[in-house]
């Protein structure tokens, strides 16, 4: 469950800083906007898991890069994200890794779980699909564990973009992470 604080403040980094801490709670700022999720669904997180563990496997098999689950990402004082999943090659880490440990710049693929909300929705449909693709994330999927359903997003005319869908019976292949493939049925729960 999200929710949206608009409250006509451009919020940053430091604003966040300040609040107290709150176990279970994720602030995300995309474009200066503050979202407030808490603790998802219990499908959601089995569906990162599924995810990153195929993603993980993938990885530790080719040695291209690596696969993160709910990494930060500080693109700016204005937009820092929390991703479900992202991954990244070894190079993009070396560029974009901070000394403190977060991401400063785009992963190579992000992936983000719907939850039901409405704003959640708007929030990795329209928010984030923006963010990612100004600031030249390659690829981004979108994983809907009730509908079983997998978007991707790739890059064209310097955007990202809806590529395909996928139902729980297609395969997932990606120029991105070369011979990596699975069922999109792979990513969700029973």
């Amino acid at each position: 469950m999200s929710q949206m604080l608009n409250t006509g403040v451009r919020w940053t980094i430091h604003d966040v800083e300040l609040f107290a801490e709150n176990e279970g709670t994720r602030y995300e700022i995309v474009d200066g906007e503050l979202f407030v999720t808490r603790a998802s669904h219990f499908k959601h997180q089995q569906t990162c898991g599924k995810i990153f563990g195929q993603l993980d496997v993938w990885s530790e098999s080719t040695g291209l890069g690596e696969a993160i689950p709910s990494p930060g990402i500080l693109f700016s004082e204005s937009d820092n994200v929390i991703p479900d999943i992202v991954w990244a090659t070894k190079e993009t880490l070396a560029l974009t890794l901070d000394e403190a440990g977060h991401l400063t710049g785009a992963p190579d693929l992000v992936v983000e779980v719907l939850s039901s909300s409405n704003e959640d929705l708007r929030r990795d449909n329209e928010a984030k699909l923006k963010l990612y693709s100004s600031r030249v994330v390659k690829e981004y999927w979108i994983a809907d564990w009730r509908s079983r359903k997998l978007e991707v997003y790739g890059r064209e005319d310097n955007q990202l973009k809806l590529v395909e869908t996928l139902f729980s019976s297609d395969n997932i292949i990606s120029a991105l992470l070369p011979a990596f493939s699975c069922t999109v049925d792979q990513f969700f729960p029973v």
